[in-house]
């Protein structure tokens, strides 16, 4: 039963259908929830050159909402094909992680200051 809802329902291109794109680093919990909610999808994960903006998926105009709602509790960060949006909580985290190698170099380079002035 769970591979009748797993990525090869191929049919759902051909009904009325909407295209979502989802970080691959949301796929596992995306999926289990969708199979736990019994939504059929189709996912081209195989077929895209590129998953940086994540994976697409294509699912029944029906399941919208219920959809919604498992993006929404799970915090999943997903986008439609025109508005492609990253996931903030990582682009936080890279900042941090500059900002931090910035504050480093510049007491590296005060203490070095400060020593050569005493020993030199």
């Amino acid at each position: 039963m769970i591979e009748d809802l797993s990525k090869n329902d191929f049919d759902i291109k051909q009904k009325e259908h909407y295209k979502l794109y989802v970080l691959l680093k949301d796929q596992i919990t995306f999926e289990s929830e969708l199979i736990k909610k019994g939504i059929r999808y189709y996912s081209e994960i195989n077929e895209q050159p590129s998953i940086d903006g994540g994976i697409r998926y294509f699912f029944l105009d029906s399941d919208m909402e219920n959809i919604d709602k498992i993006i929404k509790s799970n915090e999943i960060v997903a986008n439609i094909e025109t508005n492609l949006v990253s996931d903030f909580q990582d682009e936080k985290k890279v900042v941090k992680l500059y900002v931090s190698i910035l504050i480093g170099v510049i007491v590296i380079t005060i203490l070095v200051g400060v020593i050569s002035k005493l020993f030199g």
